[in-house]
């Protein structure tokens, strides 16, 4: 399964088949992605109290979401100076 990290802290995996995509999410942000889109999100059981949640990539709308998943994922793992630095990328 690939797996992505920044500074050895993981902020997406890849599960088998690559049809979805695991990615950090504060929990109450999980919790209501997935009940107002429940197409698209969902919380695999051994994730239900940690901060991930599952994206059906073919559920998304274009690359711009899922750049803008990917990205916000791994400003929730990247130490502030980085985020910093890479502001407005």
């Amino acid at each position: 399964m690939p797996t992505f990290r920044v500074k050895g802290k993981l902020f997406l995996t890849l599960p088998e088949g690559e049809t979805s995509m695991a990615v950090r999410c504060p929990i109450a942000d999980r919790d209501e992605l997935v009940q107002s889109e429940p197409h698209k999100f969902w919380i695999a059981s051994h994730e239900a109290y940690n901060a991930w949640v599952r994206v059906r990539l073919s559920a998304l709308d274009d690359r711009d979401e899922l750049e803008a998943i990917i990205v916000d994922s791994w400003q929730l793992a990247a130490p502030p100076q980085l985020i910093e630095k890479h502001r407005g990328l």
